[in-house]
């Protein structure tokens, strides 16, 4: 008798439908594509894989996904293409709001506003996802390529991101992130990583955007205090593109031609970058120098470490603010690290940061360094200066721990 219920439960389970965790949904294509598409977004089972066919698909309204535990994988980043050229309801291509959402190998083009964002999920990747503004820099762009928010466990490997007004790969408000293996070009912020903790930025290329690689802390939003943020192993050069931000945003302030900017963050450690002809300066550190009105906001740069980067030509026309008010100050070219020099208290600007604030440079020989002492020269401005001697900066953090994800490599 055993032997038998054995057999039965056996053929029973070979014959049981797949469960939704193995489901596999292929679009339809041969109709209208956009109707399928955000029917299987909202009807697919967690779990569920969406596929969609090769092809080039056009779409007037934006997509929406809520349903959590989703794949929704294309054919390639040049192969399935969903172009947004036409859209006349809503802004974002594709708009997540659910968690452990995976998104691979496809395009997304031409939005009016941002490409696609994540808004408030646990585990979000994206792999291989291009997005892209076809026509070039321009400020009728979107904002944001691939754009994740108040999120956690957030994934970015082998990413494409051209043309964005504001930053191509951007995360925000989020804890526990890694951008890795992507290239970001041609946008006013290449990588930016703001209000944010627990970062890896690393093995990434950033070239032909106005600012290669930010780090920003910003007044007046429900996460601030950036800080534990390695930037590391990066390509961050070339970076020539003329600002096209549209007036009023933040990073319409970024010069043309910065390399990597450090802004209003704590415990931040770049190195092992190559940072080279980006014509305002290659790496820059800085205070948030708007007015706000957050009490609880600390706009200072504090506990950054930056080591063993390889500087190329840079600072040879400084652009905007930077000719204004740093080339009058150092002389052009600009030196490959300047920092503001802004510190907490008139202390601090006559006698320095205490060692858990202060800014820690080991570069190799050579590397010219500008602090430009701007706090000091406020207080006693006939002996205004600035110091050049990049040996009054050594020092480290503690090394930071590398950031670890729940869905790293789970799917390879």
């Amino acid at each position: 008798m055993r032997i038998l219920i054995t057999v039965f439960a056996a053929l029973f389970i070979a014959a049981a439908p797949l469960s939704a965790q193995e489901e596999t949904i292929t679009v339809d294509v041969s109709g209208d594509v956009q109707e399928a598409l955000q029917e299987a977004l909202i009807l697919a089972e967690p779990g569920s894989t969406i596929m969609i066919p090769a092809g080039t698909y056009n779409f007037t309204v934006a997509l929406s996904l809520d349903v959590p535990n989703i794949t929704l994988r294309g054919a390639g980043m040049d192969e399935t293409i969903l172009s947004f050229k036409g859209q006349t309801v809503g802004s974002e291509g594709l708009l997540i709001t659910s968690g452990g959402v995976w998104v691979e190998d496809l395009a997304v083009e031409d939005t009016p506003g941002d490409g696609i964002k994540a808004k408030g999920v646990d585990t979000i990747t994206f792999k291989n996802v291009r997005v892209e503004w076809t026509g070039g820099p321009k400020a009728e762009n979107g904002a944001y390529g691939i754009y994740p928010v108040q999120s956690k466990n957030v994934l970015i490997d082998g990413a494409l991101v051209r043309g964005a007004s504001d930053a191509g790969i951007y995360v925000g408000q989020s804890q526990q992130i890694i951008v890795r293996n992507s290239v970001a070009e041609y946008n006013v912020a290449g990588i930016e990583i703001e209000n944010s903790y627990y970062a890896d930025v690393y093995d990434n290329i950033a070239t032909h955007n106005t600012g290669g690689i930010l780090i920003f802390d910003l007044p007046n939003l429900p996460q601030q205090g950036g800080h534990s943020i390695r930037v590391f192993n990066n390509k961050s050069v070339n970076n020539d593109t003329p600002n096209f931000a549209p007036p009023g945003n933040i990073v319409g302030s970024v010069p043309r031609g910065t390399g990597i900017m450090v802004m209003s963050n704590r415990n931040v450690e770049v190195f092992g970058n190559e940072m080279g002809e980006n014509a305002t300066v290659n790496m820059l550190i800085t205070a948030y120098s708007q007015d706000y009105d957050d009490e609880g906001f600390n706009p200072l740069a504090q506990e950054i470490y930056v080591h063993d980067n390889t500087y190329g030509r840079g600072g040879w026309d400084p652009d905007g603010l930077a000719k204004e008010v740093i080339a009058p100050k150092t002389g052009v070219p600009l030196p490959d690290i300047v920092w503001d020099g802004a510190v907490g208290s008139m202390w601090d600007a006559f006698f320095g940061p205490d060692a858990d604030e202060t800014i820690h440079i080991n570069e190799k020989e050579g590397t010219s360094f500008a602090n430009l002492d701007f706090v000091y020269d406020m207080i006693v401005p006939w002996q205004a200066g600035i110091d050049t001697d990049i040996s009054n900066y050594g020092g480290s953090i503690a090394p930071l721990a590398p950031v670890k994800l729940p869905q790293d490599k789970a799917k390879d």
